[in-house]
């Protein structure tokens, strides 16, 4: 059997009976980093009494997994396999899905438990009252899809969950400020660990505290639907207004519009 182990997102605690009970009974366990599970499984050993008997830590992450797979000795199913992400559910944002999909594909009997997830805590902490959500996961970068991401996610009629690394938090704030000042927002930085920190307001009155704050961390982003007394759609105007390539720009207004986008580049050329 291959089990997907969800990890917890920071307090130790969150691990449940059930998922402590399996990785007592794996032989092998795939990992997005080996370094942090082998720590993890350290920490819980001397917390909850357990020893773990783990014959061999195959790391298996986004940039490799379908190599991995591909020279993969099926005779290590024999035995029970787990696959931990390096923190909540694998598969959400994080590696597991090609995992999922080699079992199906080589009729392996394979098991996802449930677990700690930032989304859904994040999604509830924010009180945001919507019967529906979109999430996200991480924007791009930067350039023409980064613009054209958050275009869909101002313009959702739904509540969007976006994560977002400490590196790119205040850029992502100061994004949604100039887009959508007024729009309600809550952002969460290090769920359920010693210092999370919450966040809720405007855009505007986020980016203000996120002077004074240190973003030191993991977060995650809610952001109030569109249609939300108070949410602001994003105009021709502030695609206009934009400091980008005027192609990369007659994209956007394309999208948003209907028009062409040799029309909107003529446009913008006068």
């Amino acid at each position: 059997m291959v089990y997907f182990i969800p990890t917890p997102i920071g307090n130790l605690d969150d691990i449940s009976v059930r998922s402590l009970k399996l990785l007592a009974e794996c032989h092998t366990l795939f990992c997005e980093d080996t370094r942090i599970t082998k720590r993890l499984l350290s920490l819980l050993s001397q917390k909850h009494g357990i020893e773990f008997r783990i014959k061999q830590f195959i790391s298996m992450h986004s940039h490799n997994e379908n190599s991995v797979l591909a020279q993969i000795d099926k005779a290590i199913f024999q035995e029970n396999v787990g696959y931990l992400s390096d923190a909540g559910m694998p598969g959400i944002s994080d590696p597991g899905n090609a995992l999922v999909r080699f079992c199906q594909e080589n009729t392996l009997d394979y098991e996802v438990l449930p677990g700690a997830n930032a989304a859904l805590l994040a999604y509830v902490t924010s009180g945001i009252a919507t019967h529906q959500f979109l999430f996200y996961g991480f924007l791009s970068h930067k350039g023409i899809e980064r613009q054209n991401e958050l275009f869909e996610v101002l313009n959702a009629p739904y509540a969007v969950v976006l994560y977002e690394s400490p590196h790119r938090i205040e850029k992502l704030i100061d994004e949604l400020a100039h887009f959508a000042p007024h729009r309600p927002i809550f952002a969460i930085k290090e769920a359920t660990k010693l210092y999370e920190k919450r966040f809720l307001g405007t855009s505007l009155e986020v980016q203000v505290a996120f002077q004074t704050a240190n973003l030191k961390g993991e977060w995650v982003v809610v952001i109030t639907p569109v249609l939300h007394e108070g949410g602001e759609a994003i105009t021709k105007e502030d695609l206009v207004s934009l400091d980008i390539p005027p192609k990369q720009k007659a994209k956007l207004l394309s999208k948003l519009t209907g028009e062409s986008v040799k029309e909107w580049y003529a446009k913008l050329q006068n």
